[in-house]
């Protein structure tokens, strides 16, 4: 049986900062050898040479080894997925996820958080946008839901990722060694990594099946309702975090999910809010929340009809500012606007995640 799960938000000071971390371990909410997982958001840019990760990454490992007994090897393992941006509202932040030790745990037998984690094989230059990526992400996926103790796709509410892009060096690698890359844009290369590693995710649990090369980037009747998707430069490898309920663990959390159906669909929110199972009136407001909701996770896209409901925006022609910081800065405030808190997990570029225009929705509430 996995151990039973303390998470937390925590605010971001500065780029460098992980004070709040420090505070945490500090006041005994959690160990620093019992972080297993965090994922926040960055001040970056979003893109390829989105630095931010990396320093953020950089401070909150510095922290749990200062005051933790894990040798440097095993703190670089922690699984720490950094999406960069925090266009509009968004606010910079972490969320933490730490064991419990047993005389700690609140005991119930109703389903309660559980994380699972897992690496692939290494995933090639030439793989990325094509079905060996695929094989490798799901085949990590299975992994991770048995580390986390879930044996039924069903109790799977978030998976998020970070997996490598394309950069100037890895496609001369390819080239050298007489391979085609997908795509040469590196930009362009954050898109598919995303896609085809939520197309990975929806082949392991069981909602679709195996898609074929042609598939990637195209099908997009084709996605994941759990798929958290983010790539970088930071590693050559698929980095699995899974993230559901199991029965027996204990503790006081719970995770639901649902889909945004588009970057207005404040009921999708809600609805994965509900999922969670915190109890809700027909029309909740934020006040409704009491406090209970520790954060949510989206993914956004710009639908590629350039439309929202059937209203024509400009965002996939504008040369000036790239689609992907415009849809994240509306569907932030979207966000913030149901949750009241701008400290909201947005990330863009869900191709295959959720359905087209929309993104999928996960929710972590304390029921207590």
């Amino acid at each position: 049986m996995p151990a039973a799960i303390e998470v937390r938000k925590v605010p971001i000071h500065s780029v460098a900062d992980a004070s709040e971390l420090a505070k945490l371990i500090d006041d005994g909410v959690m160990e620093a050898d019992r972080v297993i997982a965090i994922i926040g958001k960055t001040e970056g840019n979003g893109g390829v040479n989105d630095y931010t990760r990396i320093i953020a990454d950089r401070a909150f490992r510095e922290v749990i080894a200062a005051k933790g007994t894990r040798s440097a090897e095993a703190v670089r393992e922690i699984p720490i997925v950094w999406s960069g941006g925090t266009d509009g509202v968004i606010s910079p932040h972490a969320t933490i996820f730490a064991t419990l030790p047993d005389d700690k745990v609140e005991k119930t037998d109703e389903p309660r958080l559980s994380v699972g984690f897992a690496m692939s094989e290494q995933l090639l230059p030439e793989e990325i946008g094509r079905t060996p990526m695929i094989e490798k992400v799901a085949d990590a996926v299975k992994v991770a839901m048995e580390r986390a103790g879930i044996t039924d796709p069903a109790d799977v509410h978030y998976v998020q990722t970070k997996t490598p892009l394309l950069t100037i060096h890895t496609i001369r690698d390819a080239k050298s060694r007489g391979k085609q890359v997908w795509t040469e844009q590196t930009h362009e290369s954050m898109d598919l990594s995303n896609g085809v590693t939520a197309l990975g995710i929806a082949v392991a649990l069981g909602e679709i099946e195996m898609p074929t090369d042609d598939d990637v980037m195209h099908s997009r009747e084709l996605f994941s309702a759990v798929a958290s998707c983010s790539s970088g430069v930071e590693l050559d490898q698929a980095q699995v975090v899974v993230v559901g309920n199991v029965r027996g663990v204990g503790g006081r959390y719970r995770i639901g999910h649902s889909v945004m159906k588009d970057a207005l669909d404040q009921d999708g929110i809600w609805e994965a809010i509900s999922n969670a199972g915190l109890e809700l009136p027909e029309r909740p407001r934020t006040a409704d929340l009491d406090g209970r909701l520790v954060n949510v996770f989206l993914k956004c896209e710009a639908s590629q009809d350039g439309e929202v409901r059937g209203r024509r925006n400009a965002m996939l022609d504008d040369s000036d500012v790239h689609w992907h910081r415009q849809i994240k800065a509306a569907v932030g405030g979207v966000t913030a606007a149901v949750t009241g808190d701008p400290a909201v997990f947005v990330s863009v570029s869900a191709a295959h995640q959720g359905p087209e225009g929309g993104g999928p929705v996960a929710a972590i509430v304390d029921l207590g």
